[in-house]
């Protein structure tokens, strides 16, 4: 951990204004109702409407979106524009894997506080239903050699080539949670750190359901509804909840799933993992000046990030290492955070995390600590549940567990939180949160 190299950073403060999501919906099989840009829009009509200052007052906007479709390149400057921002917000896309909501949020957070802006709408977009599919790599050296034939011989020969195989499709997405370096996917390198802390099946299962059932409660209670608004898709369907979330789930139901990616004596299944989801999320940031100007009531200020990076194969403990980091940093313990999100990528992978932070090993070992960070009280860590039972829209989770702690501190009178996520690669990013 490069902790030693660590310069405080000074400036003025940023603080969280307000935000909203959309309703995260599960990939039912086929393209969902929203883009990514329809998502953000829908998000963002709501958020914008309910400020007192114009949309066109902002001095930037920022989203995170990793599968960004062909029709919409620069997601942040297409939804912009559809919200009436003005043709002249500037406006762009950040892409860190899974830190891409959070990633907005940080260079917001640093233009604000170095003093070049006062405004700036951050967000995180997702439609993970409308990853493309793609065709193989000989279909496409096939149609390349078609294209380029200049004489009837030519095409001939191209075309005496062709294998219908040639058509089955690569799914875009399942490439997408491939790790080209370790060449595993997300799944696997979970069940690399559940084998190293020794988390076992019915650990995992435990935790997927405590997730499904935290976020059941916090529905019927009307906890979410200051945070998710209402989207209204092209066909007049309107979307008000998450919708994967089983408030039947049982660990006697989850232990009849096999496991998805190492058969058969993984931990990892379907249903103790992070569900295929899209989704949007956006937070306002301010500048004391901005929220003098327009007489807004700050909620909470981003007192410090960090972002780290690990071996890719081991890519879930990064959020072990950035919270490591924060808390080093600013001299706390555990006791002294009120509240977590740590988003639940799969569950094994969360409890491995809570695992290393509380082993002296790991904590001398790999991050350079005389003793372990030490024990996050379950209580306090996601209560109201994660992606493991709303889902994971990779470019919006960031910026959502960020809304969400904000909300929760608040919701229980509460002052300091961390937000944390691992990144595919090998990274991961985190935010020490405090209520204003």
């Amino acid at each position: 951990m490069a902790n030693d190299s660590y310069t405080p950073t000074t400036g003025r403060p940023v603080y969280l204004v307000d935000g909203v999501r959309t309703p995260f919906l599960k990939a039912r099989g086929r393209p969902g109702p929203f883009t990514p840009v329809d998502l953000a829009v829908q998000a963002g009509r709501s958020l914008l409407l309910r400020q007192p200052m114009a949309s066109s007052e902002f001095d930037q906007v920022i989203l995170g979106c990793v599968n960004v479709i062909s029709e919409e390149m620069n997601p942040a400057r297409v939804a912009a524009l559809r919200l009436g921002m003005g043709e002249a917000m500037t406006a762009f896309t950040v892409q860190i894997n899974c830190g891409s909501g959070m990633q907005s949020l940080d260079t917001a957070y640093h233009y604000i506080q170095g003093g070049s802006a006062d405004l700036i709408l951050a967000g995180g977009a997702e439609a993970l239903s409308h990853s493309p599919l793609l065709f193989q790599q000989k279909a496409v050296n096939w149609f390349a050699e078609l294209e380029t034939a200049k004489t009837f011989g030519q095409r001939l020969k191209a075309l005496s080539r062709f294998r219908p195989s040639m058509l089955a499709p690569v799914i875009g997405l399942e490439r997408g949670l491939t790790d080209p370096i370790a060449e595993l996917n997300m799944g696997q390198t979970a069940e690399v750190i559940a084998q190293l802390f020794g988390i076992t099946r019915q650990q995992a299962d435990e935790y997927a359901v405590q997730s499904h059932l935290r976020l059941a409660r916090a529905q019927k209670e009307g906890w979410l509804k200051n945070e998710v608004v209402p989207a209204i898709a092209a066909d007049g369907r309107i979307f008000t909840e998450d919708d994967g979330v089983r408030p039947d789930s049982s660990v006697a139901h989850l232990a009849k799933l096999k496991p998805v990616f190492e058969r058969p004596y993984g931990i990892v299944t379907a249903g103790n993992s992070s569900q295929i989801t899209d989704g949007a999320s956006w937070m306002i940031l301010a500048s004391e000046e901005a929220v003098n100007r327009y007489e807004l009531t700050p909620r909470a200020v981003i007192t410090d990030s960090c972002w780290s990076a690990l071996d890719p194969e081991i890519m879930g403990l990064g959020p072990a290492m950035s919270i490591a980091e924060l808390m080093t940093r600013h001299q706390l313990q555990t006791d002294d955070i009120d509240l977590w999100e740590l988003n639940e990528a799969f569950a094994a992978q969360v409890l491995a995390c809570l695992a290393a932070l509380d082993d002296d090993t790991f904590c001398r070992n790999a991050l350079g600590l005389e003793q372990r960070i030490g024990r996050i009280d379950p209580e306090t860590l996601n209560v109201d549940g994660g992606a493991v039972a709303l889902g994971h829209p990779v470019g919006t989770s960031g910026n959502r567990i960020v809304l969400h702690l904000v909300n929760a501190l608040e919701r229980k009178g509460l002052k300091r939180g961390i937000a944390t996520q691992c990144i595919g690669g090998g990274q991961a990013g985190a935010m020490l949160i405090e209520r204003v």
